[in-house]
């Protein structure tokens, strides 16, 4: 019988043999490729920023260490209150020599922990303008503020002279002579509070600012060891509970001092000198936490401890040796 259907499975077979090119049928041709799947528009489109992004890293909050701290801001207070209630018109040779003292501690500190380019020197310059500083505010006018800015000055320069001389170092100083000022002015602060012994209401200011400054900053520190919450960050291992209540009760313990001394001290005064002081100290120790937590999570390497857990206390005291001659010139007087 003759093959009507031209595509009945003989005609098929011969067409195969005609086009050897072509793909036989069950191998791929017969089979039809899969399609994609197409994206749900339900599902949200995943964003590529987000792979930047890495995991915060969490710092715990060490107990002893916030204890040990706060001891350390008491015992520096009762150093500056003592020695300004001691000091008299001749007898003001103790008070300077715990003041450069303190004021070794906090250049050592700032030092290793801030590392200006060559950070021997500076430190020796500053050292000696400090206690040039110290000289004039114990000999000079009393209450005079200028005769301690041109050492401050001179210690700026001669610190920055030498960070210049070697070319490693000079190409760093063009960043750093701002870490140079800090280190200069929180260093040479400390010598107000002998020229404020020298005029009638330094010694009381002294007094309540710092009792202000050291209420707040060692009950924000014990209060970290035992309720360090809320955080302020996840890689600061500070509470805000502390801080406010440190400052809350450094005000009033400047506000209840306030009230036991002479004219023109009244509770509000207190209050208001005290409340100055522990804001300033309590901003300089935030600084330096949320200074070394940006310096970890860039990846350099973490300061000496003890200068680490040093440099809040002392630079928050420097601070308030600066607002408490504020204070006395533009306040109280």
């Amino acid at each position: 019988m003759p093959n009507e259907d031209p595509w009945d499975a003989e005609a098929s077979q011969q067409v195969a043999r005609m086009t050897p090119g072509r793909q036989k049928a069950g191998v791929y041709s017969a089979v039809p490729d899969e399609e994609e799947p197409k994206p749900d528009p339900a599902e949200p489109e995943p964003d590529p920023e987000d792979d930047e992004f890495e995991e915060i890293e969490f710092v715990p909050v060490r107990a002893k260490l916030s204890a040990a701290i706060g001891g350390f801001a008491l015992l520096l207070a009762t150093a500056l209150i003592v020695g300004s209630l001691v000091t008299g018109p001749g007898a003001r040779t103790s008070y300077v020599i715990v003041l450069f003292g303190v004021q070794l501690l906090g250049l050592l500190a700032w030092t290793m922990a801030l590392q200006p380019p060559a950070a021997g020197i500076t430190a020796g310059v500053v050292a000696i303008a400090a206690l040039a500083a110290d000289y004039l505010a114990a000999t000079g006018e009393p209450g005079a503020l200028l005769p301690l800015i041109w050492p401050a000055l001179a210690g700026f320069v001669a610190a920055m002279i030498a960070q210049v001389i070697r070319a490693e170092d000079r190409q760093r100083a063009k960043d750093t002579w701002r870490t140079t000022l800090l280190i200069v002015a929180g260093t040479i602060a400390y010598a107000l509070l002998i020229t404020l012994t020298r005029v009638p209401l330094g010694s009381q200011a002294i007094v309540v600012c710092c009792v202000g400054a050291g209420t707040a900053l060692v009950i924000a520190r014990l209060a970290d060891a035992v309720f360090p919450k809320p955080r302020i960050a996840l890689q600061v291992p500070r509470g805000a509970t502390g801080i406010v209540l440190g400052a809350m009760l450094g005000t009033l313990a400047a506000s209840v001092l306030g009230s036991y001394l002479v004219y023109p001290f009244t509770p509000t005064k207190g209050a208001v000198l005290g409340l100055i002081a522990a804001v300033a100290a309590h901003l300089i120790d935030l600084a330096v936490n949320f200074g070394e937590a940006g310096r970890r999570l860039a990846g350099d390497a973490p300061t000496f401890w003890l200068a680490r857990h040093m440099q809040g206390p002392l630079g928050g005291f420097a601070l308030t040796a600066f607002v408490t001659y504020l204070s006395v010139h533009w306040y109280l007087t």
